[in-house]
């Protein structure tokens, strides 16, 4: 389905000469969870106490040293940094090599699933600004909303809400009663913009798709949002 151009924008479907610019929005809106990630769970009161506890024992061993204090936390702070980006990471070269290997066959001639791209136009030319891919979840009858993506400048233009509202209607038109969404506890806009269009937390957990170890120190959880048509 094609949406009515607004603000310079369209929403269209997925086309195989889009493959490239899709590829690189989609890595694009799953890194960039990174940075946020880190930082809330380096502010996360335990892994404060850690900091604290590993850079005083640096301090000790190394003789009062305020280096080896630096250079025991700031070890601690990789450490966690690595997780955050494996959590992230991991996911993405999964999905590069399944899903979004071959869009057309996953997603655009599969029943159930579509993938959608907005255009808008930037310095007078037309570019590839967010996309939205969804999936027919196993949890039936209900759509699964696999990525949804807007380039840091198009964002607060109404975009994200229109590539979820074109998801719904896809619903609808496909006889399916919900939209499912999983995201990550870092991603505090799109959880607000979920809310706004309805959608209610159903379930919580840490269960990402890394180590059980990696996943416990990135401190990442991850959020189940459902909306009923």
């Amino acid at each position: 389905m094609e949406r009515k151009p607004s603000l310079k924008s369209i929403i269209r479907p997925y086309k195989p000469t889009d493959k490239s610019a899709i590829v690189s929005l989609f890595r694009f809106g799953i890194l960039e969870h990174v940075y946020p990630a880190f930082f809330k769970a380096m502010s996360h009161p335990d892994h404060i106490g850690v900091t604290l506890s590993v850079s005083v024992a640096g301090f000790v061993l190394g003789g009062s040293s305020y280096f080896q204090a630096v250079l025991f936390g700031g070890a601690w702070a990789c450490l966690v940094y690595f997780c955050c980006h494996e959590v992230y990471g991991g996911y993405l070269r999964r999905k590069l090599e399944a899903e979004m290997a071959d869009v057309q066959v996953n997603f655009s001639d599969k029943q159930a699933s579509g993938f959608w791209v907005a255009e808008a136009e930037v310095n007078g030319k037309r570019k590839l600004v967010g996309l939205l891919a969804v999936v027919k979840s196993a949890d039936a009858p209900a759509l699964e909303v696999f990525q949804l993506a807007v380039s840091f400048p198009q964002r607060s233009k109404g975009l994200g809400t229109r590539l979820v509202e074109t998801a719904v209607e896809f619903c609808k038109e496909q006889g399916l009663s919900r939209v499912i969404v999983e995201i990550s506890s870092p991603q505090t806009a799109a959880i607000s913009l979920f809310r706004k269009l309805g959608f209610t937390v159903t379930s919580v957990n840490s269960s990402t798709h890394a180590n059980h170890l990696v996943s416990k120190l990135a401190r990442i959880d991850v959020i189940r949002m459902e909306k009923h048509l």
